[in-house]
This record gives C-alpha cells, sequence and structure tokens, in this order.
C-alpha cells in the first residue's frame, strides 16, 4: 500500500511494529526485514523505500517518462499530475463518463475509461511506458 492520504488502515501487529522498530536510518535492522518482506512478496531485487508516495513517483517518473509520453489514469492525483506534467509528459485522465458528472449517482465513478484507455494505447504505441489507477478516488 503506497499512500499517504490517510486510506490504509494498519492492525494490532503493524502497529507492534512500528513500536518496536528501529529508526537509526543507516544500517537499521528494520529496514533488512522491509526489503526481506517486499522481496518475496513482488520477486523484485530491489527495494526503495520512501517516505511519502510523491517522492516514490518522482523516482518512478524520472526513471521512465520521457518528454512527450503519455500517462493514462482514471483521474491523477494533484501530485502525481505535478510529478508527471515536471518531467513534461501528459497527464491523461480517462475516467469513465459518469465520473465527470458530478450530479450523477453511479455505484463508482472512479473506474478507468477502457476505450479510452485502448484508444491511447492504439493512438501513441511507444509513448505509453506505464498505466496508472488512482484507488483513492473519490469521485
Amino acid at each position: 500500500l503506497l499512500t499517504d492520504s490517510g486510506t490504509g488502515a494498519m492492525s494490532s501487529l503493524q502497529w507492534s511494529g512500528m513500536m518496536l522498530g528501529d529508526e537509526s536510518y543507516a544500517g537499521a535492522k528494520s529496514f533488512y526485514k522491509f526489503e526481506s518482506t517486499v522481496r518475496e512478496i513482488t520477486g523484485l531485487k530491489h527495494v526503495i523505500p520512501t517516505h511519502q508516495g510523491r517522492a516514490a513517483e518522482r523516482i518512478l517518473f524520472g526513471s521512465t517518462l520521457r518528454e512527450g509520453d503519455v500517462v493514462p489514469n482514471n483521474t491523477h492525483f494533484d501530485t502525481t499530475r505535478a510529478n508527471v506534467e515536471y518531467r513534461k509528459a501528459v497527464a491523461l485522465d480517462i475516467p469513465i463518463p459518469e465520473g465527470r458528472q458530478p450530479a450523477m449517482i453511479h455505484p463508482f465513478k472512479g473506474n478507468m475509461d477502457l476505450a479510452e484507455l485502448e484508444k491511447a494505447l492504439t493512438d501513441r504505441p511507444n509513448q505509453v511506458p506505464l498505466v496508472m489507477i488512482t484507488v483513492t478516488n473519490k469521485r
């Protein structure tokens, strides 16, 4: 869970882990436990912890985006948009049509318009290095 928006509830085991954690930064044993767990879950070799989502995005976009690239999303969070546009890429919002109608009642307006996503991928096959979805979309 990558969030700084307060949407992730923590279990009692997670809270107790924070109380027992070694926060000495360099060489902290808690980092190695974290790294081992992330590697086990994801199978990824490299783990780069960050203090907030926007910092993680800056690292991600700095290594994946080029000027003119397009990043489709249901609706970009404001700091996500800023990080994409800082790289001179396009933050493309493609929510479902119901998501663009504030007065309409709909079960979930945060879905991505898959026809628009397909169009973006077809029209710009070499300019879409990644696709995002904002799970905490509050539409």
